[in-house]
């Protein structure tokens, strides 16, 4: 299986560690993580991405900007808004979202 490459964007530094922590424990999962919107569209303009989640205490509006600069540049990219849940709940939400698209 390809390695599955994320980008998470979050306000709450905890949260956003522990979110890193689990999508990092995967082995064919590599993540990296931001809690400012313009150094994560930098990364993401220079890497090809996967996943990017979207995690906790972001407004709304930086949240509609970011997706819609994802999809544009990257098309093919799956953005999911995960704001808690233990690491089953995490692992689940990716999956389904991947089996739905038919990228599993």
């Amino acid at each position: 299986m390809k390695t599955l490459e994320f980008l998470l964007l979050g306000k709450n530094e905890a949260i956003l560690a522990i979110l890193l922590r689990l999508v990092n424990a995967d082995e064919n999962w590599n993540g990296v993580s931001f809690n400012n919107e313009k150094e994560a569209q930098e990364y993401f303009l220079n890497h090809k991405i996967d996943i990017v989640l979207l995690s906790s205490a972001i407004e709304n509006h930086v949240e509609k900007e970011f997706t819609s600069f994802c999809i544009k540049h990257q098309p093919d990219v799956e953005v999911i808004e995960h704001f808690g849940g233990g690491s089953g709940l995490l692992k689940s939400e990716i999956l389904h979202r991947l089996h739905l698209k038919g990228k599993l």
